[in-house]
Parts: structure tokens; sequence; C-alpha cells
């Protein structure tokens, strides 16, 4: 084994291997025998292409060139297709029109041309079960701004164009409208502003015949999310009334059962539409993916209640759906593997990978694995969590008496989590003798409601002091360098990185925001409906602490070296947010570097942005930590500005 300063050794994940071949794996669904799922292909200017397995294992792409199943519905889209007899329904992010597809014919629009460009968009489907009409979730953009955006569930004809017929109307938003086996009652999810999904989230049921309709759950400080149908008419969903996302069951005229409750979470918050985390099978089990202290597992429920830990190397569970012959099919990845897609037996353990993750041909000792900690953030015994990963190289070690520089890194949201999932982007560091940690900050889901409740009215405050504190911790155990520490993060995570260098009390060389939030007035009044109103609950509505606790009028604190990232098309977090603060450093003389993609939205797609974007970050941590970078890469140096 060789002896290098940490950052500097040479590693098999190179931006290159990081982008290389490399795909977005996110939903699954079965048709018969056949299995579906939707690929985000960077190599291919990040379209969306769906794929299909078939019974005799033949694997092939569905959707004609430039066609790109994903939506714009809420911005984060989700729920862009579905598929019942060979036939697939998607939305074509081009135009936002909802299409019906036959794989070898051309797809046929069955949603009028919007008055505006991409001013109608649809996602979240469900067929009718004679399968002549179809159910959705419309999002109708009737002018500039949040104001002009009208959220409805519309029916349309499933096999000929037609004008939608509105079925919901009146909340901020709706999500999961399900229709019932036999067609005569539709199941919806409903939120109005301030409230996001995982604050209130409402389920109703509507007879469609009588019109009359029934509250089921939710409401009133409870969040259901994921309703399912069952043949024998139960609606099944899960809701934190417990204080936890769990399982529950509803029959028509009869009280809610509990199915599986614990202290764990059984599905997430509601980004995106059309998750799954669980599935009910023909024989009255329930396979669910439960995660506690970070990590995912899965679980079968027996008819009888008896719960069995599934033995499966899974650590992440992105999707999870019942197949026909008992079996389930679900994304998922495992430490030292990216997600694929799998079929698994619950009771013989039996597993079979449909669309097996990369073979890397990378030794298992250059894999950096998580580890889950908790520490302490206030004096009344509070705790945070997050995921460890400690450098890992089979061929190079730092030298004796050195410890290696610690990367803090954000998840997005700020209402999401850190995903315990081999990701080569993260190896992308540790296989350089970085340290990383994953900061699930209060206010982070997968550890209960109250958790998640910490951020309300404190966001900007309680993440920095929690990043502090972690990165403190670290260097206070003796496992990284506390002079060689760095702060990253996108979206909400880019509004933490800034807001903590900004911090007068704070340990980081420098930092990274990735589109990240600089100005909270700002963002309040310029970005999009789905999210116009988190800031309600997450700061306030009070100026002078919108202006307190936005970095842009701290920019007098801001001293250390800041690399900004940003997409030129981000409806999020627009550009405007990275140029303005980019600007005040200019201005000051901070070392700063900026990079604008043109056409990229929230988060990168493109590969060749992807691989500009890490080396450009790297390039900049060695020039501002002092260490040179393995020649034979030939990283691009990113300029940094007032060095």
């Amino acid at each position: 084994m060789r002896t290098a300063p940490y950052g500097s050794w040479t590693t098999p994940f190179t931006a290159a291997r990081v982008v290389e071949q490399t795909v977005r794996l996110s939903e699954v669904r079965t048709d018969g025998t056949d299995v579906y799922w939707d690929e985000g292909r960077p190599a291919e200017g990040g379209r969306t292409q769906l794929v299909r397995r078939s019974a005799d294992g033949t694997v092939s792409g569905l959707l004609p060139e430039g066609r790109n199943a994903r939506t714009a519905v809420h911005e984060y889209g989700g729920g862009a297709w579905w598929v019942r007899s060979g036939v697939v329904w998607f939305t074509d992010w081009a135009d936002q029109r909802l299409y019906r597809f036959v794989p070898g014919e051309e797809p046929l629009a069955l949603t009028p041309e919007p008055a505006r460009p991409r001013g109608d968009r649809y996602a979240d489907g469900d067929l009718a079960p004679d399968g002549e009409t179809l159910i959705c979730v419309r999002e109708r953009h009737t002018g500039d701004g949040a104001a002009a955006v009208v959220n409805e569930i519309v029916r349309l004809a499933a096999h000929r164009p037609s004008e939608p017929e509105v079925l919901v109307s009146g909340p901020d938003f709706v999500a999961a409208p399900r229709l019932s086996p036999d067609g005569r009652t539709l199941a919806w999810l409903q939120w109005d502003h301030p409230d996001m999904p995982w604050d209130t989230a409402a389920l109703i049921v509507r007879d469609l015949e009588t019109g009359e309709q029934v509250l089921v759950a939710g409401g009133h400080g409870e969040s259901v999310t994921e309703p399912v149908w069952q043949p024998d008419g139960s609606l099944w969903f899960c809701s934190d009334r417990s204080e936890w996302w769990n399982l529950y069951r509803w029959r028509p005229h009869t009280d809610i059962t509990a199915v599986v409750r614990g202290e764990f979470e059984i599905g997430g918050p509601q980004w995106r539409f059309a998750t799954s985390h669980y599935a009910v099978l023909p024989d009255g089990s329930v396979v669910f993916a439960r995660r506690r202290k970070g990590f995912d597992d899965l679980v079968r429920r027996d008819p009888d209640g008896g719960l069995h830990d599934l033995d499966t190397p899974f650590t992440a569970v992105a999707e999870l759906r019942a197949a026909g012959d008992g079996s389930v099919v679900l994304v998922a990845a495992t430490p030292t593997t990216e997600a694929g897609v799998y079929r698994l037996d619950p009771v013989t353990g039996r597993m079979q990978a449909l669309r097996p993750p990369r073979d890397l041909g990378i030794d298992p000792a250059s894999i950096s694995r998580p580890e889950h900690v908790t520490f302490p953030v206030g004096r009344d015994g509070e705790v945070a969590h997050a995921l460890f990963y400690p450098p890992a190289n089979a061929e190079w070690s730092g030298p004796e008496g050195t410890l290696p520089p610690l990367v803090v890194e954000l998840h997005g949201g700020p209402t999401s989590a850190a995903a315990p999932a081999f990701s080569p982007g993260r190896q992308f560091w540790t296989s350089r003798g970085f340290a990383v940690v994953d900061v699930n900050y209060r206010g982070s889901t997968g550890y209960g409601r109250p958790y998640r409740e910490e951020l309300y009215g404190t966001w900007g405050a309680v993440d920095v002091a929690d990043c502090i504190a972690a990165a403190r911790w670290l260097a206070a155990k003796g496992r990284v360098d506390g002079e060689r520490m760095v702060i990253r993060g996108g979206s909400a995570g880019g509004f933490t990185v800034l807001a903590a260098l900004a911090s007068s009390d704070q340990p980081f060389a420098a930092g990274a925001d990735h589109f990240g939030v600089a100005d909270l007035a700002a963002l309040a009044a310029d970005t999009h409906k789905f999210e116009s109103h988190y800031l309600d609950r997450l700061v306030g509505t009070d100026p002078d602490v919108l202006r307190e606790r936005s970095p842009i009028h701290h920019v007098d604190r801001l001293d250390k070296p800041l690399i900004v990232l940003q997409g030129s098309e981000d409806a999020v977090v627009p550009p405007a947010q990275s140029r303005v603060i980019v600007e005040a450093l200019r201005s000051r003389g901070v070392p700063v570097a900026y990079l604008e993609f043109p056409g990229e939205q929230h988060g990168f797609r493109r590969a060749e942005n992807i691989r500009r974007a890490l080396e450009a970050e790297l390039s900049f941590y060695a020039q501002v930590l002092g260490f040179e970078l393995p020649a034979e890469e030939g990283v691009e140096p990113v300029e940094v500005e007032n060095t």
C-alpha cells in the first residue's frame, strides 16, 4: 500500500467513471408477467426512457427516440407513466401532454394542445377497471407566478383524444387519485397552503354515482400518503397519526385498523408522485420497507399479524410493488452496489436481479460503507443523526500521524433524508482520502414526526448548528482533521451551506453551494406553487426574520472560499439566487468560483455537466486545501477568482 496525503489519492471513481453508463432508477410497475421501470439517462441528455422486461427475460427500451417520460407537475414530478395490458400512458417532457403508447406505434396525444406552452401538465394516473377512461392530476398554468396555477383531478378517455373532465377542484393540491376495484369510488389526497403534504394531507373518498364523499383520515396535523385499493374493497394507506408513518386499512362504514405500527417509518415525504413503499399480496400478507436508524430493510407481515424480517442486502428501497405471482418487485440499493430492479419471493427469499446494477469491477476495499452515528447537539440531551463514510482505498493510505479532511454533506428538502445507498458520486470523495458525513439534521425524515418538526421556525439555525456539531464531534473523536473541513449541499442543502459559512462560529475552510437559496424573501416571492408557502413553517412570515436568516444579508461574514454551481433553467431555486451571492463575494474580494450550466433544471441530468461539476468542485478543494490532483486524470482546473 502506498502513502500520499489524504485527498490526493488516485481513485477508481473518477468523474468519467461516475457518469459512464450510469442511470437513475426510480419507478417500477408490473403488467401481467412483464415488469416495467424507468431509467434517467445522463448520456442521452438526461431523458427518461421506459424499459420492459418480458417473461422470457428480453429487455427492451420502449419510447421512440426523443421521447422523455417526465412530468413537471410540482416541478419535482414522479408518476409520469403507467401501464396496463401492454399499453403505456405517459407525459412527455417536451410539451407536458399526456400520450397513449403501444410499443411499435407512434404515441397518440390524448390531451389538447395547451393555451400556453407546457401550460397543462399531467401526472399520477390510474386506469378505470373497464379500461375506457383514466384519471390523473392536472396542473394548469394560466399565467405567470404561483397564483396562476390550478391543481385538479381530471377524467378523460383512455384511447382517444378528449377534453378532460374535472372531477376534483378547489384544494390547493391533489395527489394519488385511485379508483376502487369496481370503478365506482374515487380516493385521493388533498392539502392546502401553507401545509406541505408531510404536514397535513387528507384522504378523501367519493362515490362517483351519488357524489357523497367522506374524510377517511388525515387533516389537522396528520399526514396520509400512498393510498391503495385492494380487491376486497378495503383501502390501505400510510399515516403518521402515531408520530411515525405506519400502515393502516380502512373499509367503508368501519373504523380504521392499524396493520403495522412501530417506531419506524413506512413511506416518506411526498416530494414526488406515485411513491410506493409497501405491497399487499394476493394471500393477504404485506411486504414493506421499514426505515429505522437511517437504514431501510424489508419486512413481511403475515395475514395473522406475524412479522418476519427478510434477509436481503438492501439498505435503501426507492420503490416496492406487488406482482401477480405473489412476489414483489423493487428498486433498491446496498452500501456497495448501485440501485437495481429486483424480484423477491417474500416466502422463500429467492431473489432475481431484473436490472442489475453496474459491475464496476472495483476492489471492495476501495468502497466506503456508511456508519450511522448519533451525536449531541444541545445542553438538554438533544441529539442529531448522520451517516459517516471513512476514507477507503485499497491502494493508498494517509501519512502516519495525519487525519483525513472532512466533507460535510447536506441533503435537500430540507424535509428529506440522507440515503444509505452506494453512490459513485460519494465514493468519488472517499476513495481520494476524504471522509464524508451525510447529516440527517433535526428536521430530516426517518426519525418520526417530532424530529421532523424540530425544524419548524428554525431553518437556517438548527440545521446549521447540527452540521457544525457533527463536524466538531468527528474532529473531537479523532476521526477527521478539524483544520480541513468543507461543507457542500444542493437546493435546501445549499442554503444551509451558505448559512453555515455566514455563521460567526463555524469551523469550515470552504464550501460548495449547488443551486442553493441565498435570499429567503426573494425565494418566497419567486418560487413555484408547490413550495410557495413552504417557508411559512420553516422560517415564518416576519420580514425581519426572513432577512436575518438570509445569507445574502450577511455577506460581511462570508469570508471563506466558495464554489457555486447552478442550472440556468431552475424553476425551484432560480439562477438569480446564485448570481446574487457570487456578485456579493466578488465585490468583497472573497475567493469564489461560479459555473452555470445552460439547459439544466433543479439538479443536473446531463452526463457532461455532472462530470464537469464534480471535477470543478474537486479542483476547487485542491486549490483551497492545498493538495495536488493526480495528473493522469486530466482534471480541468476551475477558475477561482480573488485568489
